[in-house]
């Protein structure tokens, strides 16, 4: 954020920050970009997770360099714990990742952790401030009774997802139409149950936190932060977190899919992935491929089986496209398969790309968002069929790949027919100029809302004030 500098004065000495976030990518990835915009107030952050996630993180984030900002982020690596982690299923009945589920439940050993480094930090400091992932408060029961010490939840996930799942606790009405309550995924379908006993087990900690953080802001999701304002004594919409301007002009070691893009026309290309944490079958990347192919739409397509728990070990699973289909797509000039990490802030804020079909994680959709790219949604697990809703429904910015609401299960195969279908309809009609348009200006409007004045920037300078007043902690 430009102009920071400013921000930073005599509250800011001695108040240091430590973050620890949940170990999946779309959790790691928003703490770490929390992170630098905190760093920027001139303050020190500490990012804590396993040696494996640390550097998961640091390797994949995109947008900005860490380097730089490594006089005031400084990695904590806690040693990862030995557990069992079998590999992603394609076949499963739920495509939520259980094969990460040992990864998850190991997550709650950084109790320790973070309490030896909150002790060490809080002689010296004059308050020591605990972002935590909202999936993990239990990890700091044993550092609020220290008197300097002040914990804050971070949710990862989209707040139309907090008030639609705890609408008994928020109250109602809810500002959503019947259509899209209809819709509404039921309770249980969306996570298996070692998942949400995981969740479950954690609510007990959240009477710690003495306010909430949501990587959000008002353009996007106004009414529900009203909603949610209801019960959080303290909350700041301060998103989004990842960078808003990025530069995809030539560089050193700029990724060659830019280069390829350069040469494609303004809006042309579809952006095709489905995050870390989704296995498709055989079956189903063929249809795929087919949809993509007959849609007649140039497109980049980041084709990669689901993360492992720890992804610096081991062979993964390569993905089969039909024969001769990449030599073919390639010898059209249509499109480009990416088997490896793709810098995807990049190709979303590249002029060629006009399009995203995506999984709705709610870090995608926040990407997506920001560089005013419309989507084609097909949700797989957790929270992102209630964001594929607030997407296509509620902020009309996308269209329908994969209906969960119509769907018998998550296994079930989409055809190619209805992936060609909405691509075309995305990128190639009078409807998907209509998306395209309201996408583009969310996309100012986020923008704004981060810039001098805007609202996610006020509401980020109020809480750096927050952190870094001089009287003492109120009973929140």
């Amino acid at each position: 954020m430009a102009g920071l500098e400013r921000q930073a004065n005599e509250n800011h000495k001695n108040v240091v920050v430590v973050v620890v976030p949940f170990p999946a990518q779309g959790h790691l990835n928003q703490l770490l970009h929390l992170s630098r915009l905190i760093s920027a107030y001139n303050i020190h952050v500490h990012y804590v997770a396993t040696t494996t996630h640390c550097q998961q993180a640091t390797i994949r984030v995109h947008g900005w360099n860490p380097l730089l900002t490594s006089h005031l982020i400084h990695f904590h690596e806690v040693p990862t714990p030995a557990f069992s982690s079998p590999p992603p299923n394609p076949h499963a009945s739920l495509k939520f990742p259980s094969h990460l589920q040992p990864s998850f439940d190991a997550a709650l050993l950084l109790r320790e952790p973070v309490a030896a480094l909150v002790s060490l930090l809080s002689p010296s400091a004059r308050r020591v401030i605990v972002i935590h992932d909202s999936f993990i408060p239990s990890v700091i029961q044993d550092v609020v009774s220290i008197p300097n010490v002040e914990a804050y939840s971070f949710q990862p996930i989209s707040t139309f997802w907090i008030a639609c799942n705890y609408s008994e606790i928020v109250g109602k009405p809810l500002p959503i139409d019947d259509d899209v309550a209809r819709k509404l995924p039921r309770k249980g379908t969306t996570m298996t149950s070692e998942m949400t006993e995981l969740v479950n087990r954690q609510k007990r900690y959240h009477k710690y936190r003495s306010g909430v953080l949501f990587d959000t802001c008002r353009a996007i999701e106004g009414p529900f932060l009203d909603v949610l304002a209801k019960v959080n004594a303290k909350q700041w919409a301060i998103g989004p977190f990842n960078p808003v301007e990025i530069s995809t002009k030539s560089t050193e070691q700029r990724h060659s899919c830019l280069e390829w893009l350069d040469n494609q026309a303004p809006d042309s290309v579809i952006y095709v992935s489905f995050g870390t944490t989704t296995t498709l079958t055989n079956e189903q990347i063929h249809s795929l491929a087919i949809g993509l192919e007959n849609s007649g739409q140039k497109f980049v397509w980041v084709l990669r089986d689901a993360d492992k728990g720890d992804i610096f070990t081991g062979n993964s699973r390569v993905c089969q496209l039909p024969k001769g289909y990449e030599e073919r797509i390639g010898i059209k000039g249509q499109g480009i398969i990416l088997r490896d990490w793709a810098p995807q802030l990049d190709i979303l804020a590249h002029v060629s790309t006009g399009g995203f079909m995506s999984h709705c994680g709610w870090n995608s959709c926040m990407e997506s968002m920001t560089m005013g790219v419309p989507m084609a949604t097909w949700p797989m697990h957790s929270d992102q069929p209630h964001n594929a809703l607030l997407v296509t429904k509620v902020l009309k910015i996308g269209v329908v790949v994969k209906d969960w609401a119509c769907s018998e299960s998550s296994e079930e195969l989409v055809e190619s027919l209805t992936i060609e279908k909405a691509i075309k309809e995305l990128m190639a009609s009078k409807e998907g100029e209509e998306i395209r348009r309201r996408a583009v200006q969310l996309g100012t409007a986020v923008k704004r809302s981060v810039a001098e004045g805007g609202d996610s920037r006020r509401e980020f300078d109020d809480f750096i004030t927050h952190i870094c007043r001089f009287h003492h902690r109120s009973n929140l």
